[in-house]
């Protein structure tokens, strides 16, 4: 089943860096009574993401904010080692965005937005999506019709359906 606007999000653990290294994170705890905007997508260093979907979300961090948001959250199937260095190296994380690992792309798949291109090396990787999730409920939802492109998913195109 994919997840559509009006599901709540299932349960997950996602993986994070911490000062002692990686660390679980339920992401039921980043969720319970707060408005929280969830972008995923194909993988940490690649090209649509590192250019334009992480930099999306970057320059639209502070009109996000303004509208109530309490958290951004950058999913990826990557480990939790890559997650933090690719944060690090697109400042990303200094801007304020929470980059979590969805290492074995058990979220991913449970909300039914995985895609591979094997000849790609990609196996069992995210669309790339936006949404904005209220106390855990999905409130929008935008998902690209193809991985390579970031229009419809983008943080101003999120933001612009915010009102």
């Amino acid at each position: 089943m994919t997840i559509a606007t009006g599901n709540t999000l299932p349960n997950a653990t996602l993986m994070q860096m911490g000062d002692e290294g990686p660390e679980q994170v339920a992401l039921a705890d980043k969720l319970a009574d707060r408005k929280v905007v969830i972008f995923g997508l194909p993988g940490a260093f690649t090209g649509t993401c590192s250019t334009a979907h992480v930099p999306s979300f970057m320059v639209t961090y502070d009109q996000f904010m303004e509208k109530g948001v309490d958290e951004i959250i950058c999913v990826s199937v990557n480990d939790p080692f890559v997650m933090k260095a690719w944060g690090e190296s697109t400042q990303a994380t200094e801007a304020g965005i929470t980059m979590l690992a969805d290492a074995e792309s058990e979220f991913t798949q449970a909300i039914g937005l995985a895609f591979s291109a094997a000849p790609l090396g990609l196996v069992n990787r995210s669309k790339r999506y936006s949404m904005l999730v209220d106390n855990g409920v999905v409130s929008i939802l935008n998902v690209e019709a193809s991985p390579g492109e970031c229009e419809i998913s983008a943080g101003e195109t999120l933001l612009d359906a915010m009102g």
